[in-house]
């Protein structure tokens, strides 16, 4: 088996993102002590940003949301017994954010995704952040699927 140091989980509040997490937690887990943990949420800017000339407030509602939502998924971690976890909020675009990005910062040598996420819409216009990120990463890309119920 392969111990993975540097594992990227991005959540964004989906179910399917809520699999991944916990699919990522068993891999940490089996990797071993040095394994570190990066949960990472990123706002996509472009969908609030017509909002936003309405609404100012949009982006500090985003901010406050991806706050709680990592940290709990921290604290989760944490509790399961992954020591080294870290949280990251990022805003721009989701596809290159984590694959361009991230990935690199953080030394990644495994990013693990749900199926699907949150925007259906661009999902259909423009393909899925899942199918990005294995088009574009440089390190091996776990895409988690959500069982399907009986």
């Amino acid at each position: 088996m392969v111990n993975y140091k540097n594992i990227v989980i991005a959540v964004d509040g989906s179910k399917e993102a809520e699999y991944a997490f916990k699919k990522a937690i068993d891999i940490a887990k089996q990797s071993g002590e040095d394994a570190k943990l990066h949960l990472v949420n990123v706002i996509d800017t472009r969908s609030f940003a017509a909002i936003e000339a309405y609404d100012r407030s949009i982006a500090e509602k985003a901010q406050a949301f991806s706050e709680e939502l990592l940290e709990g998924y921290k604290k989760q971690a944490e509790e399961a017994g992954v020591k080294n976890v870290n949280v990251i909020i990022e805003y721009g675009s989701p596809k290159t954010i984590i694959t361009k990005e991230l990935s690199k910062l953080v030394d990644a040598d495994l990013i693990v995704c749900g199926a699907t996420g949150l925007n259906a819409v661009e999902r259909f216009l423009i393909g899925s952040v899942s199918e990005a990120i294995v088009r574009s990463a440089k390190c091996d890309v776990l895409v988690v699927r959500t069982p399907i119920k009986e």
